[in-house]
């Protein structure tokens, strides 16, 4: 099928579906952006996070692996439609879960390994990319890898495979395995053109149709915070001068920003975020344990120009070094106690800084 693509209603030009040429692009392309698998058809508001590609097997290597917020484990492969036998990739991405299971990999090992791959792509360990990819308390961190390791001890993965063109006979296979078993096993068509630099994707998901019953023994907990059982617990958790910095802060940017509240246990937040080019951005969030976490890593993530963010940064250090960052802010926050927020002019500085910034990015 070809697509139509034009500017501002003149210049319409017919774009033919293009190859990916090698599996080594599209498992590279996956792993850059995992957001082109459409996993949000089987669970809403879904991220998921690549930890690993070539992740080693007795079976071989899994082209990736991943994770999601309910620490549900992933594993992807990819395959291109000259492969002979298309069949056969369902096999292969069973036998690698298999593999794993059938190993006994202890979870400190499978965690050191994943460290190796987060350290040398993202110079920062585990936890702070969970943390920060996820937007998650530390608490909460906690559970998730309680979730990973207990999917991981059980066997319990979800089996995704990528293929330019998925032929009929494997559509069938996998609702069928889907539909009389407890495996999970998802397939996704890529539709893939290239316009001069431009590369368009339309993923298409097979393997959803089938909704399964079956409870989530690795579900998060969560706890809806507001306005109301926030301040309760800053009441009972902060001091008097932290608490009125926190109730300031909270007035000022339910005023000036969208406001939305966290999902900790026992942790509550309140996370005030700005619009970017129509994309709602993180900007930072206040915890009822007299934390303030500017988000600097998302604001990349979604955009920003890296010297805006720098700038930023580096105005937010000059309030206190507390919030100095180590590395590059694109993975990166800046994280101080609300009580240095005491000291004269401080709050203010920090009340400035954020409409200056708000500002820039309306411009």
């Amino acid at each position: 099928m070809s697509i139509i693509i034009s500017q501002n209603g003149k210049n319409a030009k017919r774009i033919d579906p293009a190859n990916f040429g090698k599996e080594n692009y599209l498992q590279q392309y996956i792993y850059e952006n995992p957001e082109s698998i459409p996993l949000y058809e089987i669970k809403e508001d879904i991220r998921l996070l690549i930890l690993k590609r070539e992740f080693p097997t007795d079976s071989g290597p899994i082209d990736a692996l991943g994770i999601d917020k309910d620490g549900e484990i992933y594993l992807i492969e990819t395959k291109l439609y000259k492969n002979p036998d298309k069949r056969l990739v369902v096999a292969q991405v069973m036998d690698y879960g298999a593999s794993i299971w059938r190993s006994g990999l202890d979870f400190n090992q499978f965690v050191s390994m994943i460290e190796e791959s987060i350290s040398k792509n993202f110079k920062i360990n585990l936890n702070q990319k969970l943390t920060e990819f996820f937007d998650l308390e530390e608490e909460e961190i906690i559970q998730l890898l309680k979730n990973i390791e207990r999917n991981l001890n059980d066997g319990k993965f979800k089996f995704v495979v990528l293929m330019d063109k998925l032929h009929d006979q494997l559509k069938d296979l996998i609702v069928y395995i889907n539909e009389n078993s407890k495996f999970d096993i998802f397939a996704v068509e890529l539709e893939y053109y290239k316009y001069e630099s431009f590369e368009i994707l339309i993923p298409k998901l097979f393997g959803a149709e089938v909704k399964k019953d079956i409870e989530v023994a690795s579900a998060r907990q969560t706890k809806s915070w507001d306005e109301e059982n926030f301040f309760v617990e800053a009441k009972n958790s902060l001091s008097n001068k932290e608490f009125l910095i926190a109730s300031e802060l909270y007035e000022f940017f339910k005023d000036n920003f969208a406001i939305k509240f966290g999902t900790g246990i026992t942790c509550g937040s309140f996370i005030a975020q700005i619009t970017y080019k129509d994309k709602i951005i993180s900007l930072l969030k206040i915890t009822t344990k007299g934390k303030i976490k500017f988000y600097l890593s998302s604001l990349a993530k979604r955009g920003v120009p890296i010297e805006i963010i720098k700038n930023l940064a580096k105005a937010f250090e000059s309030v206190d070094s507390l919030f100095r960052i180590e590395g590059k802010v694109e993975h990166s926050q800046a994280v101080a106690p609300i009580k240095i927020l005491s000291e004269p002019n401080k709050l203010q500085k920090i009340k400035e800084i954020v409409l200056n910034f708000q500002n820039q990015l309306r411009k």
